[in-house]
């Protein structure tokens, strides 16, 4: 536990800052801001590779999110929480955090490129920095990102381009067996490229993927370059790793299940994390291991990563964050401090 042993900054001190600003960042700022808590929010230049507003920056058309009964293009929606979160009160600052010390209260931290200098300081913190799909680095593969490839069936795979065509998934364990169950309500037939002679899916989940008739493993075979017309993916060349031999699939769709990266550099050996990477939170709450530290979206959720549940969690850690505040205000009150 952070000791309440720090000096507040005399830069910039907050009650409570996030660092990202997706779903689950700009829904905390909004709570946070109508409970005129003034928070602070740094919504990154860059950071882990992503413009301002994460993942769904990268993202065409967003049909899941209630609300947008004609659907919403990412960049857009991500616009609209921005503004959402500027309209009561939210001050956003377009800047990385590069460091951090949570060893005590307030908490310290320093912006890219000023670490030498002062640090500022929050009574709290909300980690909302996400987390990005693994990447290939295949050739073809940057020019056809979200214009055929995906990280997301969830997300992406009922959109039309991919509806009754020739789709693929890479990977071989649980996701890889579950994306391509799932793509199976929309593609014509579903091509799942594995690595090796046998996936490290569960047995039952192999069992499933297996049995369906719209879906055919291909074993010991890679990925080596995405194909299209410049636009859309229409193809993909795979190798058998064994034969060596290589041939071109044809398909509309190419999804890769080989995992997330969650962006939790900044605070790694200071709070508990999984083998993973992914911040460890008390089941049903955002509260870490480290109290004032609340974690919310794809930073500490890799099973459903969902703009709509990090939003959920977003909304949970501004109200945990709220109530601590509270709290130790009521007891500076009490003890006349």
């Amino acid at each position: 536990m952070a000791p309440m042993s720090g000096m507040k900054s005399s830069k910039m001190h907050s009650k409570v800052v996030i660092i990202g600003s997706g779903p689950a960042g700009h829904t905390a700022a909004i709570y946070l801001a109508r409970a005129n808590l003034s928070p602070v929010m740094f919504e990154g230049f860059m950071a882990n590779g992503f413009a301002a507003g994460g993942q769904l920056t990268t993202t065409t058309d967003v049909e899941n999110f209630p609300g947008f009964p004609d659907g919403v293009r990412g960049p857009e929606m991500m616009d609209k929480f921005r503004a959402q979160s500027i309209r009561f009160g939210t001050k956003i600052i377009t800047e990385t955090i590069s460091k951090i010390d949570l060893s005590q209260r307030p908490f310290r931290y320093w912006r890219e490129g000023q670490e030498d200098g002062e640090p500022e300081t929050t009574d709290t913190l909300i980690i909302a920095t996400g987390a990005s799909a693994k990447r290939l680095g295949l050739k073809g593969e940057e020019t056809y990102w979200q214009s055929g490839i995906s990280a997301c069936a969830v997300c992406d795979g009922a959109v039309p381009i991919f509806r009754n065509k020739p789709l693929a998934v890479i990977g071989g364990g649980d996701s890889a067996a579950e994306e391509a169950t799932y793509l199976t309500k929309y593609g014509s037939h579903i091509y799942v490229l594995v690595r090796r002679d046998e996936l490290r899916a569960s047995v039952i989940m192999a069992k499933r993927l297996k049995s369906n008739p719209k879906v055919t493993i291909l074993w010991n075979t890679v990925a080596t370059e995405c194909l299209g017309d410049g636009d859309l993916l229409n193809g993909l060349r795979i190798k058998d790793v064994k034969t060596g031999d290589e041939k071109v699939l044809p398909i509309s769709g190419l999804f890769y299940a080989i995992g997330h990266q969650p962006a939790t550099a900044l605070v790694r050996n200071q709070i508990a994390t999984d083998p993973d990477g992914y911040i460890i939170t008390v089941p049903g709450t955002t509260e870490t291991n480290v109290k004032g530290v609340f974690a919310a979206g794809d930073v500490q959720d890799k099973r459903y990563r969902q703009a709509i549940t990090s939003a959920g969690s977003g909304c949970m850690a501004a109200l945990e964050a709220e109530r601590l505040l509270a709290e130790e205000e009521e007891l500076k009150e009490h003890s006349g401090a």
